[in-house]
């Protein structure tokens, strides 16, 4: 019987290597910043193993509910929440769900029966991997920022492999019994476009190439007080030496152009600005403008960094760990990026800095070369390999099933 047990086993290992049907879990939650990275490795692993079936566990409150779907794939829920030691009935209430997805992460996970469960961030991780460890079934985490979050923290000891996205986040997990620096996978990537083909992507901004460009967003949602900077630097007509391209944010676009109807501006008609929602073609406008200003979460601090773009960040505050200005530091320490804190950001300031870096071309190109240094290449691929090093050992609880 302990023979053929074992013939099955290699061969199911042998059928994962070889293009066989690899079974996963990745838990993804909350924010794209965790579930974008998670769809990456997700479709890394359709383009290795085609037939391989992959599902999502999530919330029902994060961008995964959007996202998930959107991409093709299954996404499953529970229940989570960042455990909190704050003492009042909606804590008791949410630290008692939390539990309960507890138990539902491991119904999901033993009636699938996945090979790997790889986490990708948000306190939805704790749940799925802990569920994962009971059956024995390998486990891979991927943390983006460059000081890890809470959950990373708590499950160091439990997962099998830990990716990182940058180095300095490597001494900062203890305990960890296999920290692999691989970066982030983001879809956004270095493109040199021509002259005719630069001008063609500005014209849809009804800006040009003879001023420098900045481009300006918050994440997908904006940032309030980025977007009230913009706003008093259009009031007090600052921008006389570069254009803007600012992403609002879908929220906020209302609010702005109301704020600037009253001043006696019309959004649509300002000199050397363009100012939409949401810009669609990212890539694009990234690969063309001069300088980012933009917060600092990690999926933005790999963009830049694969463009070789100068920027100027304002990280998010009150965030787990100040985790965006550890981000930032990462540029900056590289001397790619100037920062810039919120609470002491304002419209003549954050002009200025502007005005510091676009008027001086040495430093403006010495920046960009600078962020290129923090591009991290093969992404993919890297996590691909430290997946195919676990999978052989999917065996564990459910055998050949």
């Amino acid at each position: 019987m302990r023979k053929n047990r074992n013939k099955g086993q290699n061969d199911k290992i042998a059928l994962s290597l070889q293009g066989g049907k690899m079974r996963v879990i990745i838990a993804a939650a909350g924010t794209a910043g965790h579930i974008n990275p998670g769809l990456a490795i997700a479709n890394k692993i359709k383009e290795k193993q085609k037939d391989s079936k992959i599902i999502f566990i999530g919330t029902t409150r994060g961008l995964e509910n959007d996202l998930v779907p959107r991409a093709g794939y299954e996404l499953k829920t529970i229940n989570a929440y960042g455990l909190s030691k704050k003492i009042s009935v909606q804590t008791l209430k949410n630290n008692i769900k939390t539990l309960k997805g507890f138990g539902e992460a491991r119904k999901i996970v033993k009636e699938f029966k996945p090979d790997i469960v790889i986490g990708t961030g948000g306190y939805i991780c704790g749940a799925v991997i802990t569920a994962a460890k009971k059956y024995k079934i390998p486990t891979l985490l991927h943390e983006s920022n460059a000081f890890p979050g809470k959950a990373i923290k708590f499950l160091s000891k439990k997962a099998d492999t830990i990716l990182v996205s940058f180095k300095d986040a490597i001494p900062r997990i203890k305990h960890a019994k296999n920290v692999v620096f691989t970066g982030t996978p983001v879809k956004i990537k270095k493109i040199d476009y021509t002259i005719e083909e630069k001008k063609k992507i500005l014209e849809q901004f009804n800006l040009n190439m003879l001023r420098p460009i900045v481009l300006v967003f918050g994440g997908s949602q904006g940032a309030q007080k980025i977007n009230e900077t913009i706003v008093d630097i259009i009031k007090n007509k600052l921008n006389k030496e570069y254009q803007i391209i600012w992403a609002t944010g879908p929220k906020q676009y209302d609010i702005i152009k109301e704020e600037l109807d009253n001043s006696g501006i019309n959004i649509n008609y300002i000199e050397n600005i363009k100012i939409v929602p949401y810009i669609y073609n990212m890539e694009e406008i990234m690969n063309v403008v001069d300088l980012i200003v933009a917060r600092s979460g990690a999926m933005t601090i790999t963009e830049i960094s694969n463009l070789g773009k100068p920027s100027i960040l304002i990280p998010l505050p009150n965030v787990s760990n100040n985790h965006q200005l550890y981000n930032a530091k990462v540029l900056e320490n590289l001397k790619a990026a100037r920062i810039i804190l919120n609470n002491e950001l304002t419209g003549s300031i954050l002009n200025n800095e502007i005005n510091n870096i676009i008027l001086d071309k040495k430093e403006l190109g010495e920046m960009g070369k600078n962020a290129l240094k923090a591009s991290v290449s093969d992404v993919e691929n890297k996590i691909y390999r430290e997946i195919e090093k676990l999978v052989p050992k999917g065996t564990g609880y459910f055998g050949t099933n």
